[in-house]
């Protein structure tokens, strides 16, 4: 199953994460299948690729729960009923 879910990148206590498109079964670091967004919890910055993440949902990946917020606030989920 493919999963939508956040990449760690950065140093120690400056995170920032990369939302992927993964193998529900490898590790969290590991290699993506593909990369959807940026995703920046200090400055609370989201870089999305919105066609991308749209796709990848059609075709029936499950993002995680922070992902999911993430996309909720967005309004990406409104893309993928119409």
């Amino acid at each position: 199953m493919v999963k939508l879910r956040l990449k760690r990148f950065g140093r120690k206590r400056a995170a920032t994460y990369r939302i992927v498109a993964v193998n529900s079964t490898s590790r969290r670091d590991g290699r993506p299948l593909e990369e959807l967004g940026i995703y920046n919890p200090i400055t609370d910055e989201t870089r999305l690729e919105v066609e991308a993440i749209v796709r990848r949902l059609k075709q029936g990946a499950q993002p995680t729960e922070t992902v999911r917020a993430i996309l909720n606030k967005a309004k990406i989920f409104d893309l993928v009923s119409a």
